[in-house]
């Protein structure tokens, strides 16, 4: 089976963000990188911009990267408030690389990490990936109901 390398990057991924590192602490304009993962791979982050990524991930409390070699194949992160909620973001694997695990990968490294120990519910939304959060361990919630407040000032 193909191994990525999977980068759990530090709070606030600033080596990525700043610097755009990525495996080895290379410089690889990371943040091009995965913009570019955004762009060919979802229907939903494809025109997000440089500077408004790197305050995404600025915001992130965990920040996970899948690479082969230079090209970044994979990414997650997640927000929390370490006690009760938290709730991963942008879980993308490169269409050439799924079904190797590497979201799974991402995923784990994701709810095993030591700031989500204490949390009592971790939140996800997909529109198409249902059955692959199902397998991972997910349960849709009945209970609960999606609402979105759309601010139109962008």
């Amino acid at each position: 089976m193909y191994e990525p390398l999977l980068i759990k990057h530090t709070n606030r991924a600033i080596g990525l963000r700043v610097l755009g590192l990525g495996p080895n602490l290379t410089p690889v304009n990371g943040i091009r990188k995965l913009q570019e993962l955004l762009k060919a791979n979802t229907s939903w982050a494809h025109q997000r911009c440089k500077k408004d990524i790197k305050k995404m991930i600025s915001k992130s409390n965990i920040v996970v990267s899948a690479w082969d070699n230079k090209k970044m194949i994979g990414f997650g992160r997640a927000t929390t408030d370490e006690i009760y909620r938290a709730t991963l973001w942008d879980i993308v694997v490169d269409k050439n690389y799924q079904r190797l695990g590497i979201g799974g990968k991402i995923i784990n490294l994701i709810i095993n990490d030591k700031n989500l120990i204490q949390v009592e519910k971790i939140y996800i939304m997909t529109t198409q990936c249902e059955k692959f959060y199902i397998k991972m361990g997910f349960q849709k919630e009945g209970r609960q109901n999606l609402m979105v407040l759309k601010k139109s000032n962008f």
